[in-house]
């Protein structure tokens, strides 16, 4: 999205979103506070497709992903292909099917290893955006162990970066291409229920640390040859959440994230790239953690009460070293009335404007995932870009 700014002689020239996005990202000064709808525009959606389960389709959905292609600094998420290894041995020991019936999709794995058949369920349904886990693979200690029994081949993959060069061709100077991957808490901890996941991380650290060490293995070359693939691009890394308060106390965070996802951070330095770090709820004690791991950049920062800090003290503690992303809650842009949200986000540039740091990018949480886009939403999505372009 170009934007006119005025030169000391009073000339106009463009800034485009790719040049806006990455002066946010590297400390140097913007025309105007960047602003991104994260998901919506972050991901490649065919608003044209007549699957049933595109909730994209629905007529109200268009106007909001025009508004997100035509009127913001884009931010593309693209996962790198990764094709089996020569020697990866999957398909031996995994099994799926889908089925469709009373308008949900059915997904059913099996694994057969250690002398068990572990098996997981999935659900999507038409008009909701994302994955249910009806039933998870790994229902305790035992089913771990037998999962750690798996052949390292199983986990063999070769990233190919052509997905990456595509998308940039594709989007042009209209934002960046942020590289996508999750860490290996994000691989483990998926594994299991909440409530089976929180009990392993404290009462079976050992194990858990087999875990991680079993998918690190395999993720940090995946990660190692995209990078040099395609150097100096941002990259989101997402898992740390899952180590966050209330559900593992910091020093846990430290071993679970600080140890296994620091080397993926250094492995896209390596290569010139940025690594932005995503993780949800609170910050407030795990800040010094992620400091320490190196991360450029932050989201979403989500502000009280879903978060614990507020965006003017992060700016202040951390602000300097990682650009920050988001502080508004989708549910705010989902629930609130025009005027509410307005004084939101005045409030969010607010602090921003009062505070100095290497970047910020004014952005939702998240996204809405359901099949109709109320006229309110619409009308605070199209706030966020109002006052975006309204500040210097």
């Amino acid at each position: 999205m170009p934007h006119e700014r005025a030169t000391p002689d009073n000339r106009e020239i463009r800034v485009n979103s790719k040049t806006r996005l990455t002066h946010a990202l590297t400390g140097k000064s913007v025309d105007r506070t960047p602003v991104n709808f994260y998901e919506v525009g972050g991901f490649a959606v065919d608003p044209d497709a007549p699957d049933p389960f595109n909730i994209y389709n629905d007529p109200s959905w268009r106007p909001l992903l025009e508004l997100a292609e035509n009127e913001t600094d884009l931010i593309r998420m693209v996962a790198p292909d990764a094709r089996p290894a020569a020697d990866n041995c999957r398909d031996a020991l995994f099994s799926e099917k889908t089925e469709e019936r009373d308008g949900a999709r059915y997904t059913y794995r099996k694994v057969r290893v250690g002398g068990r058949t572990l098996t997981e369920t999935q659900r999507r349904d038409a008009g909701v955006n994302t994955v249910w886990q009806v039933e998870h693979l790994l229902k305790g200690p035992d089913d771990a162990r037998a999962f750690l029994e798996l052949p390292d081949e199983v986990f063999a993959y070769e990233p190919d970066a052509a997905s990456i060069m595509q998308a940039e061709e594709a989007l042009g100077d209209r934002g960046l291409v942020m590289v996508d991957t999750g860490d290996p808490l994000c691989a483990a901890a998926a594994l299991f229920s909440m409530e089976d996941y929180i009990a392993m991380a404290y009462t079976e650290s050992a194990l858990f640390h087999r875990l991680l060490e079993k998918f690190a293995r395999h993720l940090y070359p995946f990660v190692e040859k995209t990078a040099a693939a395609a150097p100096g691009r941002l990259w989101r890394v997402y898992g740390p959440e899952y180590a966050s308060e209330p559900y593992l106390p910091p020093a846990l965070f430290r071993d679970y994230v600080h140890e296994y996802t620091t080397p993926i951070i250094k492995l896209i330095h390596k290569h010139g790239g940025m690594a932005r770090l995503h993780s949800h709820g609170r910050l407030r004690n795990i800040l010094p953690i992620i400091a320490e791991m190196g991360a450029d950049a932050l989201d979403p920062v989500e502000p009280p009460p879903q978060g614990d800090i507020t965006l003017r003290e992060v700016r202040n503690l951390y602000g300097a070293d990682m650009t920050l992303f988001g502080n508004i809650e989708v549910s705010a842009i989902e629930t609130l009335e025009s005027d509410a949200f307005e004084g939101l986000v005045k409030n969010t540039l607010r602090e921003v404007a009062e505070t100095s740091g290497k970047g910020f990018v004014l952005m939702p949480t998240a996204a809405p995932y359901g099949r109709r886009i109320t006229a309110n939403t619409l009308r605070n999505y199209e706030t966020l870009v109002r006052l975006a372009k309204l500040t210097p």
